[in-house]
């Protein structure tokens, strides 16, 4: 195998890597201030998959120009935050109940939203009309790769970036660090914690839509995706350690690299190599790579 071949491939597992962090950054998001484990966050990117395929697609039967494509998944992606707050509402019946309850209810989310997209879209797999390759190719050698995948790729390093310094450095952010440690202790001090959970479920949901819409012009979008995601954002979680930032983007690297080299080397190793990842660092940090053990 050329060195080309390796870095398409390990270009291709990045982009991958990319989005998968997104996701997984909204369930780590939603878990380390609200202690949810969002099972719906699969349902988040197929509906952003979805309502950009939709959106695209009537946007250039009116004479949308083909490079605007990114912006317009960019704004379905934010767009679709909408639906965060009214699904957090629902999840407030079970924030003071046992995590086997919330378990419950955000599968049964991520059903009801697989029958919302199959009545919908169809059980038919969807894909974008609109050329992703208008943005041109990066071509050395034989080495090529469409430059809309190194700006998702860059677009996600930002993100994180981001959620970084957002956490660290503004006062919201010690506020939602503050209510992650003590809710009691912060809603004692004035904070108004609902607002702070339905704030922090809106992103994570806006993570997630953000997440399908920008994979749509490099795959099709169809039913079992919401399924697919959640597998792939739980290992990245358990590998990177829950409720860790650095982990997810971590984690997401793994689980990306891993996913696009068994694929040419033995794809019917995908899904198992990626496990055996999991399974080891299980048995050697249980609290994942970048977690820290429950006092």
């Amino acid at each position: 195998m050329t060195a080309s071949a390796l870095a398409n491939i390990a270009l291709g597992g990045i982009f991958h890597a990319a989005v998968l962090f997104l996701v997984a950054a909204g369930l780590q998001l939603v878990f380390g201030v609200q202690k949810i484990l969002n099972l719906a966050c699969g349902s988040f990117y197929a509906l952003g998959a979805y309502f950009g395929i939709t959106a695209t697609t009537l946007f250039a039967q009116y004479g949308m120009p083909a490079w605007m494509l990114l912006p317009a998944l960019i704004g379905c992606g934010l767009v679709l935050g909408a639906i965060g707050p009214l699904i957090e509402r629902v999840l407030r019946t079970v924030y003071n109940r046992d995590e086997s309850f919330q378990l419950l209810l955000t599968f049964a989310l991520l059903l009801m939203f697989q029958d919302v997209l199959r009545f919908f879209w169809g059980a038919t797999p969807r894909s974008i009309s609109v050329d992703y390759l208008v943005y041109g190719t990066v071509t050395i050698g034989d080495f090529r790769v469409p430059v809309y995948n190194l700006l998702v790729i860059l677009a996600a390093l930002l993100i994180a970036l981001g959620l970084n310094l957002y956490l660290k450095r503004t006062n919201y952010g010690r506020v939602l660090r503050a209510t992650a440690e003590n809710r009691g202790m912060a809603e004692a001090l004035g904070v108004n914690v609902k607002m702070v959970y339905a704030a922090v479920f809106t992103a994570g949901t806006v993570l997630g839509t953000l997440a399908g819409a920008l994979v749509v012009p490099t795959a099709a979008a169809s039913l079992d995706i919401a399924v697919e995601l959640v597998v792939e954002a739980f290992a990245v979680v358990v590998i990177g350690g829950l409720g860790s930032m650095p982990g997810a983007l971590v984690g997401a690297l793994i689980v990306g690299l891993i996913r696009a080299f068994s694929l040419i080397i033995y794809p019917e190793f995908d899904l198992l190599a990626t496990y055996l990842i999991v399974i080891g660092v299980l048995l050697w940090r249980p609290t994942g790579l970048f977690g820290k053990p429950v006092t």
